[in-house]
């Protein structure tokens, strides 16, 4: 049943649009029809939710599915939470606004090792246990007695009460041990073609009758899952089965990129990656030893350039968004990038889209690269150089050199940049203080090489981060303490402080510490992580409040008796390069190592890594392990690896049976540039449509509405007229912004097209596309020298429903009503936009006040009124609130204005 929620998004929480749960291309299937019931579940606000690509994918494929539906969940904001917490109400999921209990099974996404604080909220606020044993244990019934009582599971019985939770994202292909408690499995790897098996033995499982653990048993034969219950962690940390019909080691699933499923949900708030987004290459062998998602997404596979074009083709077509990004681990390395960017960009030459592409490797770009990138909106530029100096490059394995750091930049500053972002990394294995310095000269040194006459200097905005040693690399046994940290950060501090046009961000040391501290960490970790929620931890925490949330963490690791394993970490002596004889060594004993920490790795030491079990073993990736350990090796000795991809095998082991090989497809040619998009200014036709805003859509800011009518003509292909200049946008204009959470049946928006449009075809269009809470009443063509709707609007009609704070009787209001009326002035003193304070006589901005209709009751009298008042564009405006304030003023009595609805906008001639 659904929950009502109604209630409780109102317009008083922050953007309630999120939780709307009726996005473009969303899909709805009917609840009675699927036979198994998902939904994946993102730990993180919707704004950040919405925008992952991954979610979007397995969200289009799950329902895609024969007799099966997926809907979607994500963290509320703390004001909904509130309200959840408050009224008992279980989270729900966005579309079927059903509660989570309700599901067979949840999928949330774990990329971020601090974020299952997170997901333990949403847990908790959806009424679910948190552990898998307890909700095992509050299971209900024998099969076939009590099962989920809906209509849609009439004759499947299922004894399994609380749904199935799962995992899956990079941290829990990584490392799932810490997380151990709280699952009921962990899908590890690619989820494309993984997640639809798991729904065709739930499928099974739940028409058998089966209860959890045997459920579980048999997903556990899938491979690509596991099932934590089915083992146990020995003393040392290592995780073995305790029974003997699951695998002892779980293979990390693999799968092919499929563009088509990346087009899908156009949110109505703007969200972080506010675009279409379709990946064109999975996976990288670059190689860099500190890289995880490197090492955990391989082989590497190319996506065919045909099926990238025709995907952002239609993409761009479904979901009217102006821009688009591609997006791989190394786009760079996508060596059809070029010849895929000019054919988009081409075909796409008259509709002012743009391109933008995340971080990519500086050694390969290039101008072929430059001339796809931006549009008439030029983006910003992101490279990563991670090292200062040759020989820390050469160490992590970067392939980069000085020649083709500078020849990027350089190239980028001749094609029109001015700002570059650049990432750095402190900490990293056999550094040197002269490499940290390194950073500054670095950086010093490229903007000396990009100085010209008549141009601005080239600025920096860099990022350094405190390297954080990650499971199945080459440099999971390395670490830092954050007194080392902390001083290196100081060395640059020093050397940026007189270097201009350099803005510096460093990492928080006590974040880097608690990443590695959970990331690297065992199943002990579990009463951590719970008891860190408890005390207030959670990834907005992190923000808004750091001391708060590191408190947090630092008592539940008291409280676990594992504050001597996490002073392992700050002191830098979970570090397994050295043996028990060698210790781990201090701050001062790191700083004096530096480039001998080679010498460390001593036959003794080798054996060491080679014999030591971590906690993630049992998780089978592909990398051999004795491969990891040679390549830390070849670290030390600042020996680098050719990148497979296109030069020889490296004999990492990942290529075979279980993971496939490496998929590198031949460019096409580049196709020849057509032309930057030239903004069409011509106005040949203005139509001024008169729509409403009702239901959900009165739950729309303006600035999204503005947003939602841009896109409706992209995906109309309606002929608009854009405004000149450097940023060319639309000529749509809104006459006047209404109030969030106010519904209206009489707003007015002015079109101006390059085109002649049939008015009826205009109008059908227009309805086609928009959402139905967004009514079309009339369309009318103007001269084209008429002024906008919003330079004569005069005055508006209201409909306002207002509640007495005690009881009022139906003579009184009319009283109030008629003295109101009667007055000829009313002040109210108002705080201006400076700060200043005036008065204002609200009585002269009224024209018609009368009452519509009452509703009395004992607690209340509620009624609704009917107001004209001025609303001229120079400010001259009387809001809904301003009737409060003169009923207010005339009585003697407090009122509430319970809902805003505006009949009409009344314009001047």
């Amino acid at each position: 049943m659904a929950v009502a929620v109604e209630k409780l998004i109102t317009s008083d929480i922050l953007k309630p649009a999120r939780y709307l749960g009726n996005e473009r291309l969303s899909i709805h299937k009917p609840w009675d029809t699927a036979t198994i019931r998902w939904v994946l579940t993102y730990p993180e606000v919707y704004e950040v939710g919405a925008s992952n690509l991954g979610h979007i994918i397995l969200y289009n494929i799950l329902n895609a599915q024969p007799r099966q539906l997926c809907d979607r969940a994500y963290l509320p904001g703390q004001d909904l939470a509130g309200k959840l917490r408050e009224t008992h109400t279980p989270l729900f999921a966005v579309e079927s606004k059903r509660s989570l209990t309700e599901f067979d099974i949840l999928g949330f996404s774990l990329s971020y090792e601090l974020g299952a604080t997170n997901i333990l909220e949403m847990l908790d606020l959806a009424g679910i246990p948190l552990t898998w044993k307890e909700r095992q244990n509050r299971g209900r019934g024998d099969v076939g007695t009590q099962g989920r009582g809906d209509k849609g599971d009439e004759g499947a019985k299922s004894s399994l009460y609380f749904p199935l939770i799962f995992a899956g994202g990079q941290t829990a292909t990584s490392n799932p041990e810490p997380y151990a408690d709280f699952f009921d499995f962990f899908a590890l790897g690619d989820g494309e073609e993984l997640l639809p098996e798991i729904g065709l033995v739930l499928e099974e499982t739940k028409q058998a009758g089966l209860n959890r653990e045997q459920t579980l048993l048999d997903l556990a034969q899938i491979p690509g899952v596991y099932v934590p219950q089915f083992y146990d962690m020995a003393a040392d940390g290592s995780v073995h089965p305790n029974r003997p019909d699951v695998p002892k080691r779980i293979l990390r699933r693999v799968a092919t990129p499929i563009p088509a499923y990346s087009i899908g949900l156009v949110p109505y708030v703007q969200t972080v990656h506010d675009r279409l987004t379709i990946e064109i290459r999975r996976g990288c062998t670059r190689g860099c030893r500190f890289c995880q998602p490197g090492m955990l997404t391989r082989p590497a596979r190319d996506v065919e350039p045909e099926k990238v074009v025709e995907a952002i083709e239609q993409g761009m077509r479904a979901t009217g968004y102006n821009e688009f990004s591609l997006l791989s681990l190394s786009c760079s390395d996508y060596l059809s990038l070029p010849a895929v960017g000019m054919e988009i960009k081409n075909r796409l030459k008259n509709e002012n889209i743009s391109l933008s592409l995340p971080s990519q490797r500086v050694d390969r770009f290039d101008e072929n690269i430059a001339n796809i990138l931006g549009g008439t909106r030029q983006g910003g530029l992101t490279f990563a150089p991670e090292a200062g100096t040759q020989r820390m490059r050469d160490i992590v394995n970067k392939g980069l050199t000085n020649e083709e750091l500078l020849r990027g930049v350089k190239t980028a500053w001749e094609q029109g940049w001015d700002k570059i972002k650049l990432y750095f990394m402190i900490g990293l294995p056999g550094e040197t203080d002269a490499d940290v310095v390194g950073i500054a000269e670095t950086v010093s040194w490229l903007q000396r090489s990009c100085r010209g006459q008549g141009r601005k200097p080239l600025n920096f905005n860099l990022t350094i981060s405190n390297f954080t040693p990650k499971p199945h690399t080459p440099f999971q046994w390395h670490s830092v303490s954050t007194a080392e940290f902390k001083r290196k950060q100081n060395l640059l501090r020093h050397e940026f402080r007189r270097m201009r046009g350099v803005k510096v961000n460093f990492t928080d040391v006590r974040i880097s510490a608690m990443e590695d501290f959970i990331g690297r960490g065992d199943r002990t970790l579990g009463k951590v992580l719970r008891r860190a929620w408890e005390l207030g931890a959670g990834m907005d925490s992190w923000y808004d409040n750091l001391d708060k949330a590191f408190t947090a963490w630092g008592d539940a690791i008291a409280e676990a008796g594992l504050d001597w394993k996490y002073r392992q970490v700050e002191n830098g002596e979970w570090n397994l390069f050295h043996t028990e004889d060698e210790g781990g060594g201090g701050a001062e004993e790191q700083r004096s190592r530096g480039a001998e920490e080679n010498q460390l790795l001593t036959p003794n030491s080798l054996s060491t890594l080679l014999s030591t079990t971590l906690p993630w073993e049992h998780i089978d990736t592909g990398i051999d392990k004795k491969w990891l350990v040679e390549d830390l090796q070849r670290a030390l000795e600042a020996a680098t690896v050719p990148d497979c991809s296109f030069e020889g095998c490296s004999h990492c082991g990942v290529c075979g049976t279980d993971f496939g090989h490496n998929i590198v497809i031949d460019p096409p040619g580049i196709p020849q540039f057509a032309g930057e998009f030239v903004p069409n200014t011509t106005k040949v036709q203005r139509l001024r449509v008169w729509f409403g805003k009702q239901g959900d859509i009165a739950l729309l800011s303006h600035l999204d509405l503005m947003r939602l009518f841009d896109r409706v003509l992209r995906r109309a292909s309606l002929p608009v007229a854009f405004t000149g200049g450097f940023h060319p946008s639309p000529r749509i204009s809104v006459a006047n912004a209404l109030a969030l959470g106010a519904t209206s049946s009489g707003e007015i928006v002015d079109f101006e097209l390059t085109q002649p449009v049939e008015i009826d075809t205009f109008k059908e269009q227009l309805i086609q596309e928009l959402p139905t809470d967004i009514p079309i009443y009339n369309v009318l063509q103007l001269d084209l020298k008429a002024p906008a709707a919003s330079q004569v609007i005069e005055a508006a009609e209201y409909l306002i429903t207002v509640a007495a704070l005690g009881e009022a009787t139906l003579v009184q209001w009319q009283d109030w009503i008629n003295t109101i009326k009667a007055k000829d002035e009313l002040w109210l003193e108002q705080t201006t936009k400076s700060g200043k304070s005036q008065l204002v006589n609200l009585r002269s901005r009224l024209f018609e006040l009368e009452l519509v209709e009452t509703n009395s009751s004992k607690d209340e009298s509620t009624v609704i009124l009917r107001y004209v008042g001025s609303c001229r564009p120079d400010g001259l405006l009387l809001r809904p609130e301003h009737i409060v304030s003169m009923l207010e003023i005339v009585s003697g009595t407090e009122f509430q204005l319970l809902h805003i609805h505006r009949n009409q906008l009344i314009l001047g001639v």
